[in-house]
């Protein structure tokens, strides 16, 4: 009994931790956001290896075929709302967004996110709540509250929240979910216009959000934290203009 309070004890704790330097990372402005980013993510790789899940319990072994269909029908969404926002005449380029040139530290940050969602939070949550149901819940509202103020943002990634965390607990492949979540989040990208989602911006970033600045510019990105295109794509691009991604 006491080993296992020590045990959940731990799971708040981390959990507590984690999610409260989220928070704090998306409202401060760099370099002391980048400083943030780079702790967050050390805590949460330190702690996860301490806890010595199995690559089977983090989804992480080969993925088997029947979880294979996660992603065709992510892309089957992403055509159908690319073809009703072209008539609807809010389909658009990447112009104005965080993800413009940064699909690759785009594609590398949704898997971290995944990971976050379901390896960090969800498998913490379920040790404390065991009601799966209940556990998904607790997880996706987390999830959903590291976008804030985004109005958009919030609802959509409570949807996929609810949903990532039930399909990652029938097949455990963080791979597909990944990767639908990659697919996901461009369609958002080009199908909602920029002045609703404020370039995926969320916390300072969102507040900060100006539609007719250039995208390029430097000083543009002094005060932007997006959970959809964040700190992972500015850390990989940005280093320097010698090693910018291309």
């Amino acid at each position: 009994m006491a080993r296992l309070l020590e045990s959940k004890t731990r799971d708040l704790a981390e959990l507590t931790i984690a999610f409260a330097l989220i928070q704090i990372a998306e409202w401060v402005p760099n370099p002391l956001q980048r400083v943030l980013f780079w702790t967050t993510l050390a805590w949460v790789i330190t702690t996860t290896i301490l806890a010595k899940p199995s690559a089977q319990t983090l989804g992480l072994r080969v993925p088997k075929m029947r979880s294979l269909w996660i992603v065709p029908v992510a892309l089957l969404l992403g055509a159908v709302a690319s073809g009703l926002a072209s008539q609807l005449h809010t389909l658009h380029s990447f112009s104005g967004s965080m993800l413009s040139g940064r699909l690759r530290g785009y594609l590398i940050w949704t898997f971290l996110q995944q990971f976050m969602l379901q390896d960090y939070f969800l498998l913490r949550v379920l040790r404390l709540i065991p009601d799966k149901p209940a556990a998904v819940l607790v997880a996706a509202t987390l999830f959903a509250s590291a976008h804030i103020p985004n109005p958009l943002l919030i609802v959509t990634t409570f949807v996929w929240g609810v949903a990532a965390c039930t399909l990652f607990l029938r097949y455990r492949d963080l791979y597909s979910v990944g990767i639908a979540h990659c697919v996901l989040g461009i369609c958002l990208a080009v199908c909602v216009p920029e002045n609703i989602h404020h370039g995926m911006r969320v916390g300072l970033g969102y507040r900060h959000y100006r539609p007719h600045a250039e995208p390029a510019q430097r000083s543009q990105i002094d005060q932007i934290v997006s959970t959809d295109a964040c700190v992972i794509a500015e850390a990989t691009s940005l280093r320097s203009a010698r090693h910018a991604l291309p």
